[in-house]
């Protein structure tokens, strides 16, 4: 059952993030509308890209919201369907998104006004320089397949010696100058990830007319605000690294425009959602879920403090940055971190709650060994399950 909240009602937190996890396929009540995606692009679309800076946990995080995918489901809509794409998305991190969304993505990143330059100013590139790197990149790609290797010795041929500068810092070493603008030439539609060559990456021009920044930047608001709404213009800019005062001015025209109206979010003070969109859960989120390392869920999820509740908040984040442990949701909230390791098929979960089991909903320790049972699936392996403390730290 749901009721609808008059204009600028108090939306409540129990309401809110039952909500989002039933848009993002992941409520354990199937009977709260939290169907399956029914195949990895809806997967993804639902919740506004998969993190896939470790590709692994993209799968997981894509599998966790579909009923019956795998990663080879996830795999073959990314390489051979091509209906997915790997490239860079919100906060310029790698990312999956459906690609027939790529048109709006790139038109909404690439036109988010740039924040301070992070570079030493002798390892800048200039406006124009910019540019003349993105067009080479986009005309080195145009019909093929390249390393990073490669691509870099295009791009110099291209523009010229100082574009291949050794002034940026890397893993161990220092990359060329062009490197900088690399997420750039995604975000403008110049170029995706190919399919791996043995270890290496590669990468290729997606062919993508990037649509008109403003009415792209407005979509992907109205579709950020479905998914995790009630939020702040606040939340967004944290969400997508924006500017905080270039947000603001976005939600105030779209609210002029009667595309998204107030409500008072909880404890909060006054938060958006999309028009109309004001049907939100009575009853609160019962049950168990694993999810692993930077899940869109609990990266986007606002205000962070009520997801990661007391202990979780010290132990499940990283300086108040999320995504850097899988967690435990128990009933809604995190309840603790997790860790995978894989050895052949087999795939060995350490659960590491912050409670004690008996807390858990209905079944208990076997609502976890389900959930243990449908990672594994994903991950194409068998489960092995065991309750402890996760000894190894963020990102192993």
């Amino acid at each position: 059952m749901t009721t609808r909240s008059p204009a600028t009602a108090t939306v409540t937190w129990t309401g809110a993030n039952a909500r989002r996890l039933a848009r993002q396929h992941l409520h354990p009540d199937a009977a709260a509308g939290a169907s399956p995606a029914t195949s990895p692009g809806a997967a993804v679309a639902a919740m506004l890209g998969a993190h896939a800076q470790v590709l692994s946990a993209a799968e997981l995080s894509v599998g966790l919201r579909g009923g019956g995918l795998t990663r080879t489901d996830v795999r073959t809509a990314l390489w051979t369907d091509r209906t997915l794409v790997k490239t860079f998305g919100p906060r310029g991190t790698v990312h999956l998104l459906p690609a027939a969304d790529l048109p709006l993505w790139t038109g909404a990143l690439s036109a988010v006004p740039a924040g301070t330059n992070p570079f030493p100013k002798d390892a800048r590139m200039t406006p124009d320089q910019v540019e003349a790197v993105v067009a080479a990149v986009a005309e080195a790609l145009t019909g093929t397949e390249l390393t990073i290797d490669e691509l870099s010795e295009e791009v110099v041929a291209r523009t010229g010696p100082w574009a291949g500068d050794l002034v940026m810092p890397g893993f161990r070493t220092m990359w060329p100058r062009w490197r900088q603008v690399l997420h750039l030439a995604g975000h403008r539609g110049a170029l995706v990830y190919a399919p791996n060559r043995g270890r290496k990456a590669t990468y290729t021009n997606p062919g993508c007319t990037p649509l008109p920044g403003p009415g792209a930047q407005a979509a992907l608001i109205e579709r950020y605000l479905h998914a995790y709404g009630p939020a702040t213009p606040a939340h967004f800019a944290r969400w997508l690294a924006a500017p905080k005062p270039w947000a603001a001015e976005q939600f105030a025209a779209l609210a002029a425009a009667g595309a998204i109206e107030e409500v008072t979010f909880a404890d909060r003070g006054p938060a958006w959602v999309v028009a109309g969109d004001t049907d939100f859960p009575d009853s609160p989120v019962r049950g168990v879920r694993l999810l692993p390392y930077f899940d869109a869920f609990a990266i986007a999820s606002q205000p962070r403090e009520r997801l990661f509740p007391g202990a979780a908040y010290e132990r499940a984040l990283a300086g108040g940055q999320a995504g850097n442990f899988p967690v435990l949701l128990v009933d809604g909230t995190v309840a603790g971190v997790w860790h995978l390791r894989r050895s052949g098929r087999r795939i060995a979960v350490t659960v590491e709650p912050l409670e004690p089991l008996e807390p858990l909903p209905k079944a208990g320790l076997r609502a976890l060994e389900e959930q243990v049972e449908r990672v594994a699936a994903i991950m194409e392996g068998t489960a092995e399950l065991t309750v402890g403390p996760v000894t190894v730290g963020p990102h192993a």
